[in-house]
């Protein structure tokens, strides 16, 4: 399966953010984190100290406004479904799209499979380290909203 959703970064971008692949949801939606009960949005909003972005625009509004850039760490993968247990045969995204037009400080990862993907396979091209975040996916039970918030706060550093 091929990633179809277009990076969202600007030249003022500090942070970059990285999924590992688009949920059926976000697939469908073409833009990330569509599923209802992920809480990413929710929780960059509290970060970001505002609303949360109830459409597409107003998302990608947000994130630009607030010098964060999106995207994921595959390219292109084989996937069951919406889960990152299953993702094999990965091909990663080129990041230098977006490492040479935008002045990132921070790389984040959104989840451990993020992060292991990373290490993989774009840390040796790059050598840029990241910061492992918690999940936003409703799969990590193990984190309620108000201890993700609390997690990803590091990002406030950045932007």
């Amino acid at each position: 399966m091929k990633h179809t959703i277009d990076p969202v970064y600007d030249n003022n971008s500090k942070v970059l953010i990285l999924g590992s692949f688009p949920s059926v949801k976000s697939r469908e939606q073409q833009f990330f984190y569509g599923h209802k009960q992920n809480r990413f949005w929710r929780v960059l909003a509290q970060v970001l100290e505002c609303p949360v972005p109830e459409d597409i625009p107003r998302k990608r509004e947000m994130l630009i406004r607030h010098h964060v850039a999106v995207w994921d760490v595959i390219a292109s993968c084989e996937i069951t479904g919406s889960s990152d247990a299953s993702i094999r045969d990965v091909k990663p995204n080129d990041l230098s799209l977006i490492l040479s037009h935008a002045d990132i400080a921070a790389i984040f990862t959104n989840g451990g499979k993020a992060y292991e993907l990373y290490q993989k396979f774009i840390y040796p091209v790059n050598g840029i380290q990241v910061h492992k975040l918690p999940s936003t996916s409703p799969a990590n039970a193990g984190y309620s909203l108000e201890r993700l918030v609390e997690a990803w706060t590091e990002i406030r550093r950045y932007v």
